[in-house]
């Protein structure tokens, strides 16, 4: 499952970053890293962005994004 496929509402924990290079870092750089708890707190009417608390600070994620992130619930 990926973080695109959380609900709102659900607490989830990162088991992997699919994404290579300056993508990876950036999102490592967000505080997005393997053992990470995040929470979805809403979804834009379209689907995107998706926001999410990360280590106690809210984050919007886009969907490309959201799908590279492997979590389990």
């Amino acid at each position: 499952m990926t973080l695109r496929d959380v609900r709102p509402g659900q607490t989830v924990t990162v088991t992997a970053i699919n994404a290579e290079g300056m993508f990876k870092r950036r999102i490592m750089d967000m505080g997005i890293t393997t053992g990470t708890s995040i929470t979805l707190i809403k979804t834009a009417p379209l689907g995107d962005p998706v926001e999410v608390t990360v280590r106690g600070y809210q984050l919007s994620l886009r969907k490309e994004e959201a799908s590279s992130i492997k979590v389990q619930g």
